[in-house]
């Protein structure tokens, strides 16, 4: 069924929400933007006469595509290589959605898009919709038919995982966001420790249970699992900060880092001529750093790569390093 230019409109002008879901929901921005185009296509074979909230109709039809998607990735992933992680986004990606209050901010965040990796469908629908996009209860029963309590009963399991995951970083008071100056800072800080060839200054950035995670997607090299503790992830960053041919004849050359912010946190960007291959997420508490995450599979860093080519991140803090 064509659409008319209004209902083509309207539909144009909810993309950036739907996208924002989308993504939130999933964890993947090309994920995000096939269940957005699903939705278009479905749109398109509605009679739009007859809907009359176009805004409801629209997200309940993402949201469903979506949940639909989570129990197949869920499938997925048991037989995916290594650790899994979210896909990063980068500074200023409309995808990232609204960030004017802690919940929004807190709900995009690279930290709690793992946590939201534990919740089942229903309970991560229920706090990206709430959450970060202030539905009522009630909306979100009709978006998932089912009762008004059940929503709220889903909403609080949800928020209830996740303020135990991320415990230690809202008790450091990080949940303002933080700017580009002060994210250069912390990744000057952290590159510093890491070039230094030396373990002692990264064991004094990090906090004493602080994790490092890895996600290759089995297309590049990365550990099988999470290292923990202090003393084993700072050996771990030193190796991995340490200059050697064969990184450089792996990724192409040798590196600039830059010093940015992903999903609201600190970010290394790893750059190799015009191509992202690494973007590394630092999460801190007032302890200290407590979590390395890094993104390595060039699958997930499309996007970032096309963020970068159109510029805006100013000079690298190190060039031509590892």
């Amino acid at each position: 069924m064509a659409l008319s230019v209004s209902d083509v409109d309207r539909f144009e002008a909810a993309r950036p929400r739907l996208e924002a879901i989308a993504y939130r929901m999933l964890g993947s921005a090309s994920e995000a933007e096939d269940a957005v185009q699903e939705t278009y296509l479905r749109w398109q074979a509605a009679d739009t006469a007859r809907i009359e909230v176009p805004e409801a109709w629209l997200t309940k039809a993402l949201t469903n595509l979506c949940l639909n998607q989570l129990t197949s990735a869920r499938a997925r992933r048991e037989t995916y290589v290594g650790q899994w992680l979210p896909e990063p986004l980068l500074a200023g990606d409309p995808m990232l959605g609204p960030a004017e209050t802690a919940e929004q901010r807190e709900s995009v965040s690279y930290a709690v898009l793992v946590l939201l990796e534990r919740l089942s469908p229903n309970e991560r629908a229920v706090y990206v919709l709430r959450e970060a996009f202030a539905y009522s209860h009630r909306e979100i029963a009709q978006i998932l038919d089912v009762s008004e309590a059940a929503s709220q009963q889903l909403l609080h399991r949800a928020k209830k995982h996740v303020a135990q995951g991320r415990a230690r970083a809202a008790s450091g008071g990080e949940r303002q966001g933080i700017d580009e100056a002060a994210a250069r800072r912390v990744v000057e800080e952290f590159l510093a420790a890491a070039t230094s060839g030396e373990t002692e200054p990264l064991i004094r950035l990090l906090t004493s249970d602080a994790i490092a995670v890895g996600d290759g997607g089995g297309k590049m090299p990365a550990g099988a699992n999470a290292f923990r503790g202090a003393l084993t992830v700072a050996k771990f960053l030193r190796g991995l900060f340490k200059p050697a041919q064969s990184k450089r004849d792996l990724i192409g050359g040798s590196p600039d880092l830059y010093a940015t912010t992903a999903n609201g946190e600190p970010a290394v960007l790893a750059v190799v001529g015009e191509r992202v291959f690494a973007i590394v997420c630092l999460e801190r508490t007032q302890e200290g750093i407590l979590a390395v995450r890094s993104q390595v599979n060039p699958d997930k860093l499309e996007r970032a790569t096309e963020r970068w080519a159109a510029g805006g991140f100013g000079d690298p803090v190190l060039t031509q390093v590892i």
